[in-house]
């Protein structure tokens, strides 16, 4: 190949500078100003109190209500009077292991991975309060019956109870008003206790009469955004009431003191508890209103076992068709929740009446955006957001169940139902809170394009970020989707106004942060949580969330000094201002930190505590006795190479000290005690491990000596910098991960370039002797076969040699000659280095030469345009060689079509703009030569 010689186009810095510089115009900014503090306008709305959180009111109130399930069979258990005939100790001691027997029966029936309604029920109770007033129906009770005796006759007792049953319609109950929401759940506890009570007595009637009484309350909606806590109590009732019903009639099942097994079947029931069954059940069929009816039945479900094999799946789909006649679309969803919950309980393996129910509710879903619905919200001031996360418990709760070992094609169903309702977000929300996180995760970039399309005006997108969010805490979308979906999700995220709700949504997404990036994402990531919390002191109403944040960040990262490298670190430390709060975090930071301390980790941190120490040491003027300190804690600390690396910056910090005491003119005790400096370093830096370090060190250092005009200390530096280029690995640990090292060595050796400007040649090694060696290394060093870093670095090798030939460089260092006045622009000297150009290009021009590959044509393109670039801002296109050169690697880039059209429209304007500059006027006709091709 011909060799292209090298014309470097004549550069006045000065005068481009003047060109160049920015404009200043003069601007009137009235009222605003960047650095004025920003007002934030916070609207505020009804809104319910974020998960996990609890009032004064709410938590007083969930520690004094007992828990029915558990005190139900405290004290005397009523159910050991019957059968008076058998011995009561033995009776008791047997019943009690029946109950240990179907406990543990009941608990088995599903797996300890579901999530049971009681670890929901404190986390209901606490999020949905109210502060308006409540009323509730106390039954007064009346004494008919309580004197009857087993001998009374057969039909007055019949006709007792059933006035007692009619007693309820003819105002045996009492309204009581004006309660606050701690009244009305001490009530409910009352009702809860005269349940018992009335039991323990025998007052069946009356204790059913209780419990119709407190399912009725479940159709009331008058403050509605208590309904959830309200069913939450009620439930507990109709709990206990089934229990008690259940084990009354399995009582009466014993026989001889031997007691049924676990699964029994219908057939060893006797006559007596089969029909005190169906008294029980014909005794709920005559309860005229449907709600109670649907209720209490559903509450005594289970006990279908003693009277048929097929009783419970046969009565799952008559009540689940039975809640169709339940207007209310809040009350009806609940009332699905609770036959989700029963049937879980009793028959888990029927789904498919689970499933038909969760159908049927979206059968009926637009009813929540009826105008009854809206109307109601209007008399309550209650806004529809507010409104539709009242249905998120009973979603929840409903696909749960419906989710539970269920297999992977049933999320895709409902994900294709949600996108029928037109993916309405409360259903995606509670999808994504139902199914295995695993489902989930994988099927990330689909459950954003969905949540992307919802209507946000309801249920806001950050909320369903957040639940997206919990499931990737859990597990791993695809890898290559992880950056896409952080940046979907963080677009959201940082866009939010409201603290809170920003803070409750990032605290999500920093663990997935944190499992799949590097401190650079989690740097960013912290540094807009400081941005967001900042303001108006908001991080004093989020400290629980910050501290998780911190909590998530020292669980993934480790190596504390990787930790406390990360720039935002110790700024999110600062907003911890309140000092209960900030001894706890940094207990908890104190805490990882022993957990997670090794061997490397106790010399990393041996070696921080004494860098420190390093820092501190200060001996004024007396620079000598300075180094003297270094020496002897080099000779010490030589095990420790972060010490060691500290002690070299310090002892250049040094170095340049003495400079700027001097002001550049050393005297000759001085210029000795810098070369004493630099040789520290010299013999310092070649003991250290790390590669990069070493190279980037000999360079600082070589600098360091250059300033302080010890020129063959430099050159010792900058050579030594060379001969180790070849022994830079193609793989380098970088944050505990093994990355490429191609993208180091490029940056370092661009810096050296910028270094190598302004070293003045020696005398002795003949002209740019450190260019051409660094330029043999390049050649010899064995690049990947899918690299073209080779030819970027020629490319900047250009730069330089281009700058080398200008009559005056574009910088110096004070009181060092570069090779701009010591060659003055001798002929022989731009000759040397227009041979050096030829070299370069004739390598660059191999390489393109070999991309002619199809499978490369892209790289060829991208590099072919890169050294046209380069040729563009230093070459001198006057000359006709490089002109055409020039033109031909135009074509190149674009010849197979891979090259961008608005790079190249924008390259050939710049190219116009500049021919009409002066000086400049040739560029006219080299535009010209320069063809716009299509993509095809």
């Amino acid at each position: 190949m011909a060799a292209f010689p090298w014309h470097a186009r004549s550069r006045n810095y000065v005068l481009e500078s003047d060109v160049y510089k920015l404009e200043s115009v003069p601007l009137d900014f009235g009222d605003y100003h960047p650095l004025k503090p920003i007002t934030v306008t916070e609207s505020k709305t009804k809104k319910m109190s974020r998960k996990g959180s609890t009032s004064s009111t709410s938590s007083s109130s969930s520690s004094s209500m007992m828990d029915p399930l558990s005190s139900v069979l405290d004290g005397t258990d009523p159910l050991s009077l019957f059968a008076a005939a058998a011995d009561p100790v033995t009776t008791t001691a047997s019943m009690d292991s029946i109950r240990k027997k179907r406990d543990k029966d009941d608990s088995s029936a599903v797996g300890s991975d579901f999530e049971q309604w009681s670890s929901k029920r404190g986390e209901i109770l606490a999020r949905y309060t109210t502060t308006e007033k409540l009323s509730i129906n106390l039954y007064m009770g009346s004494e008919k019956g309580k004197g009857t005796t087993s001998g009374s006759a057969v039909s007055e007792k019949v006709r007792t109870r059933l006035e007692e049953l009619d007693d309820l319609e003819e105002g045996s109950q009492k309204e009581l008003l004006n309660l606050t929401q701690q009244d009305y759940m001490n009530r409910i506890e009352e009702l809860n206790q005269s349940l018992k009570d009335a039991w323990s007595s025998d007052q069946k009637v009356k204790a059913l009469k209780i419990v119709i009484q407190c399912s009725k309350l479940l159709s009331d909606t008058t403050v509605i955004q208590f309904y959830p806590s309200k069913f939450v109590l009620i439930t507990d009732i109709l709990d206990t009431f089934g229990k008690l019903v259940y084990e009354r009639i399995l009582s009466m099942c014993m026989d001889s003191r031997v007691s049924l097994s676990d699964n029994f079947s219908p057939e060893t029931v006797n006559d007596t508890a089969k029909e005190t069954c169906l008294n029980w059940f014909f005794k709920i069929a005559s309860i005229r209103e449907l709600i109670p009816r649907f209720y209490v039945e559903a509450a005594i479900l289970k006990c279908n076992k003693f009277l048929s094999k097929t009783g419970i799946s046969e009565c799952l789909p008559r009540l689940t068709s039975v809640i169709r006649g339940i207007g209310d679309p809040l009350v009806a969803v609940y009332a699905r929740a609770y036959l989700c919950r029963v049937g879980m309980e009793v028959a888990p393996q029927l789904k498919e009446s689970l499933n038909k129910n969760f159908f049927d509710f979206l059968l009926t879903f637009k009813q929540i955006h009826g105008d009854t619905v809206q109307n109601q919200l209007i008399v309550q001031c209650v806004e529809i957001p507010l409104y539709l996360t009242l249905y998120s418990p009973a979603i929840d709760w409903i696909l749960q169940c419906i989710a539970y070992h269920a297999p992977e094609v049933l999320l895709t169903e409902m994900m294709e139902r949600c996108k029928k309702l037109g993916n309405n977000a409360l259903l995606l929300n509670s999808v994504m809170s139902a199914f295995r996180a695993e489902f989930i995760a994988a099927r990330s970039v689909d459950f954003i394009g969905m949540i992307k399309e919802c209507d946000e005006s309801g249920f806001p997108k950050h909320l369903l970020f957040r639940s997206l969010g919990l499931n990737l805490a859990l597990a791993d979308p695809p890898e290559n989707d992880h950056l896409q979906i952080l940046n979907e999700a963080w677009k959201v995220i940082t866009k939010l106004k409201n603290p809170q709700d920003y803070i409750n949504c990032a605290e999500v997404w920093v663990e997935y942060t944190c499992k799949h990036f590097t401190k650079r994402e989690i740097n960013t990531v912290l540094a807009d949580v400081i941005k967001h919390m900042t303001p108006d002191r908001a991080f004093e109403d989020a400290y629980p969330q910050l501290q998780s944040i911190i909590q998530k960040v020292i669980t993934y990262i480790y190596d504390f000094s990787l930790l406390f490298s990360v720039e935002k670190f110790l700024p999110f430390l600062d907003m911890f201002q309140k000092e209960s709060v900030r001894v706890e975090v940094c207990k908890c930071i104190m805490e990882s930190f022993i957990n997670a301390l090794t061997l490397e980790d106790e010399k990393r941190l041996l070696a921080a505590l004494i860098n420190g120490f390093i820092k501190m040491v200060s001996f004024g003027r007396d620079f000598e006795q300075q180094l003297s300190f270094y020496v002897e804690a080099r000779s010490v600390f030589c095990n420790l190479e972060p010490v060691l690396i500290q002690l070299i910056h310090s002892v250049n910090q040094l170095a340049m000290e003495t400079r700027k005491v001097m002001r550049g003119n050393h005297s000759r005790k001085t210029a000795a005690f810098v070369r004493a400096c630099v040789a520290f370093c010299f013999i310092t830096i070649p003991s250290l491990s790390s590669i990069f370090t070493r190279l980037n060190l000999y360079l600082h250092s070589g600098q360091v000596a250059l300033a302080n005009q010890c020129l063959s200390q430099a050159d010792a530096f900058f050579k030594a910098a060379v001969s180790l280029v070849p022994e830079v690995p193609k793989m380098i640990s970088v944050d505990g991960k093994m990355r490429p090292s191609d993208v180091f060595l490029l940056e370092f050796l661009c810096n050296f370039f910028s270094t190598l400007l302004v070293v003045p040649d020696h005398p002795e090694q003949g002209v740019l002797f450190l260019v051409r060696g660094l330029l043999n290394v390049i050649q010899d060093y064995t690049w990947e076969d899918n690299s073209d870093d080779k030819v970027r670095i020629y490319t900047n090798v250009l730069h330089l040699l281009s700058a080398m030939t200008q009559e005056t460089y574009i910088y110096h260092v004070d009181k060092v000659d570069s090779n701009d006045t010591l060659y003055g622009g001798d002929s022989k000297f731009l000759a040397e280095i227009s041979k050096l150009c030829e070299t370069v290009i004739a390598q660059i021009l191999d390489h393109l030469k070999t991309l002619g590959k199809e499978e490369t044509l892209k790289r060829q393109s991208q590099l072919a345009l890169y050294f046209f670039n380069t040729i563009l801002a230093h070459g001198d296109l006057r000359n006709n060689r490089l002109n055409q050169l020039s033109v031909n690697l135009w074509n190149l880039a674009q010849k197979h079509g891979f090259a961008d059209t608005k790079t190249m429209v924008k390259t050939l304007e710049y190219i116009k703009r500049r021919s009409k500059q002066a000086d400049m006027s040739h560029f006219t006709d080299f535009a010209l030569r320069l063809p716009l091709q299509s993509r095809t």
